[in-house]
Formats: C-alpha cells, structure tokens, sequence
C-alpha cells in the first residue's frame, strides 16, 4: 500500500471516530444529553498517532465547557482533526499557581473541565498533580479517561518483565547527580522506565551503564509514529552506539531489566572491565565497574592492573 493511499485510510478512519463520538454520548445527563456532568476530566492523547484518540476522548472534549492544555497550538490541532471546536486555556507549570484555584471555582460552579497533556496521559510527567490533589480536597469528582501512554507502550513491547515495574520520570541534568539518581534504584528487583531528551540521551545512557551495569534494555523512539523503533541491547551497547552517533530528535523511553535478570558472575565483570579499559583510564574503569557491580575497588585494581599485563605480554 502508498504512503498516500495510506495516509488516506487514515483520514477516512478519523473521520468515522469523529462520526461515531457525535452519535454516541456516554455518561451524558438525561435531562441535557449535550451536557457533561461536574467534575475535572483527565483526557488522555494521542502520543503520536492521532488515530489512538478514543471515541470516549472526542465525546468528553466536544462536551466540557473548556479544556486545559499545555499548549493550545498544540492541542488545537488535535481538535481541529476531529472537526472539535471548543474553547482551551493554558494550564503548564508556569500558571498553574494562577488557574488552579480558577478551575476549581469552575467546577463548584458547575462546569466539566477537561484537562490534557501535549500527548498521553495527563499528570504523567506533566503538570496536574496539584490540581487532582486541589480537587479531591474540594470533594469534587475527579474523571480520567484512559487512553495512550508512552510509558507503558514501551514497556509492553519492550520485551523485558513487566509484572513488576518502577517508572522514574526524567532522571538529572549533571552527570553526578543523575548517577546518584541511578544509585538509589540500582537495587530494585523490578524493570525501570525513564524518559529521556534526545540531547541529552547518550550521557545518561552512559551513566546508566556505569551504574546499573551491563543489563538488557530497550530504547523505544518515535513510539506510534512512521518511524517508530524499538532497539534492544545491553545498556553499554546502547551507550556506545548514541556516543558515536548524532543526537535523536524529540524524547525517548528507556525501558531498563531488572537486576534478577542479569546476574553475571566475577568474570563478566572482568570482562566489563576489559572492555573499559580500552576506552577509559585504570581509574575511571575501576571507579565504573565498582559503582554498577559493588565489587571491592582494590579487587577491580589488581584485576585491571593484571589485564594490563596481560594485554602488554600480548603484543609482539
């Protein structure tokens, strides 16, 4: 099939949501069908593909009274995809402060507000969290819509456990503190999910690998978009490849196994070492190798001083 045929679906399926939400309202009061009831309604997004929107999303932002986005350019062009014409108003950490007690006085008032994120699911490392906590405070009822989540997209195709999982949110800017912030997680027998900046992705993939050690990972980017990726390899792979490569546009998800899943024995960290000491001095190797595999530092030195023989013996 063409990219333009293709494409063309696509419209038509939109267009048919689109339909469908007009004629089915559910939850719409009897006595007003084209009224919502009360309350703050967390509408999920799409991340990507704006086909993901569930009919429940397109009814619910047709229907409230006014809708609460990050960005309205943003989110007015999602509504103007599925022919939604309604009034938006900013809410992102800047004004939240401002608009928090404004939204609740709606509500009391009587009105359906709904809130968005610029995609996925809404308070999912976006602003909202205070909101909710104002609303329940206020005895107000709080309504959220499932739909897309890049997190949880991730994990599922990842190909890594997922009966236990810790999501981490964006980890540090500095490179200590962010190996501080992978030091506190290290031990946790459960997948780890982070998000991460395609600037500043490979030194955070590097300062994963120092301290979580060589596990297996999966980097999804572009997640239902055209060119939507999974890579999968270990996390010193992972690094050394977006070291040596140009930084990736837009955000990614880092979806990390965990520690039970990778239980190497003396020699693979010897074999870690090796591999580090021929991109990284004794000291850093060591430094490295002793913060992800909790081996003593004077075991890693007499080992990284003994490979350096070795390798020396080797030479003709």
């Amino acid at each position: 099939m063409s990219q333009k045929n293709s494409e063309k679906d696509h419209r038509k399926g939109i267009a048919k949501i689109s339909e469908a939400a007009k004629v089915s309202k559910p939850g719409a009061s009897q006595a007003n069908p084209e009224m919502l009831p009360a309350g703050l309604y967390l509408v999920a997004t799409p991340i990507g593909n704006l086909g993901d929107i569930t009919l429940r999303a397109i009814d619910c932002l047709r229907r409230a009274n006014i809708i609460y986005c990050e960005d309205t350019r943003v989110t007015g062009r999602l509504l103007t995809a599925h022919g939604i014409r309604n009034r938006m108003a900013p809410y992102h950490e800047h004004n939240a402060a401002q608009q928090r007690p404004k939204i609740i006085e709606r509500i009391k008032c009587g009105e359906a507000v709904a809130l968005v994120s610029d995609a996925g699911t809404p308070l999912i490392s976006d602003p909202g969290f205070k909101l909710v906590r104002a609303a329940g405070e206020a005895s107000l009822p709080v309504v959220p819509l499932p739909g897309p989540s890049a997190l949880l997209a991730a994990l599922a195709a990842g190909g890594l456990p997922t009966d236990r999982f810790l999501f981490l949110g964006f980890p540090p800017n500095r490179t200590a503190a962010r190996q501080n912030f992978f030091q506190e997680v290290k031990d946790i027998e459960a997948t780890l999910v982070l998000y991460e900046t395609g600037a500043r992705l490979a030194a955070s993939l590097a300062d994963m690998a120092v301290t979580l050690g060589p596990r297996d990972a999966c980097l999804a980017r572009e997640v239902t978009k055209l060119h939507e990726t999974f890579q999968r390899a270990s996390l010193g792979d992972l690094a050394d490849h977006y070291a040596a490569s140009p930084a990736p546009k837009g955000e990614m998800v880092v979806v990390i196994g965990p520690p039970e899943e990778q239980q190497p024995d003396e020699d693979a960290w010897e074999a870690e070492l090796e591999r580090r000491l021929g991109q990284e001095s004794l000291r850093d190797a060591v430094h490295a190798v002793a913060l992800a595999s909790g081996l003593p530092r004077k075991t890693l030195y007499s080992r990284a001083l003994e490979l350096q023989r070795r390798k020396k013996s080797r030479k003709p």
